[in-house]
């Protein structure tokens, strides 16, 4: 499948109240006010099993993987917004990371992943705003054949960071997402 210079953008949670999904819907209008085509996964839309060697072998790769791994496969680039759970990554993104990293029939190993450009973001109310998790991130797309982006950002003090319209009021912060996504976009553009 032939990838189009658009990013896909993603959050690491599916709560409701989950400030990465409200950074990530921040993230998508940011990218399509400059210009570059992009497309907002809804978290809470994704319904993935714990993944299971034996429940992948007796039922194949579950519908919402199928569908997560050609949107990937569609996108050139991908920006992933999420929380730090315990200093690393939530179990909701490893979890989808897992299942889209396999292969199906006829396919390459990692066909989802292999070769795509990533941004990384992360929020939270606390002071270092989920950088931690980024770390194991970005060392785990590394791994699977993602080039991440030097740049990234870490929103702190996250319950407030947003209006009611979901918009990033902190000039610091936003600057800071901002340039994230610069790169992303320019990196996308040079190499889709």
């Amino acid at each position: 499948m032939e990838k189009a210079a658009k990013i896909l953008v993603l959050a690491g949670s599916a709560r409701r109240e989950s400030v990465n999904r409200k950074l990530a819907a921040a993230a998508h209008q940011m990218i399509e006010k400059k210009g570059m085509a992009s497309t907002l996964l809804d978290a809470a839309e994704i319904s993935l099993p714990l993944y299971h060697g034996d429940l992948e072998e007796e039922k194949g790769l579950p519908e919402d993987a199928v569908r997560i791994k050609k949107l990937l496969q569609s996108h050139a680039g991908l920006l992933i917004c999420s929380p730090e759970y315990n200093s690393s990554v939530t179990p909701f993104l490893k979890n989808l990371i897992d299942w889209v990293s396999r292969p199906m029939e006829e396919e390459e190993p990692m066909s989802g992943f292999d070769g795509k450009i990533a941004g990384l973001l992360a929020a939270s109310p606390g002071r270092l705003g989920g950088m931690r998790g980024l770390v194991h991130l970005r060392d785990i797309l590394g791994n699977i054949g993602v080039l991440v982006i030097p740049e990234e950002r870490a929103v702190s003090g996250a319950f407030d960071a947003f209006d009611a319209e979901g918009n990033l009021t902190d000039q610091r912060a936003r600057e800071g997402v901002e340039g994230v996504i610069d790169q992303l976009i320019s990196v996308v553009r040079k190499l889709a």
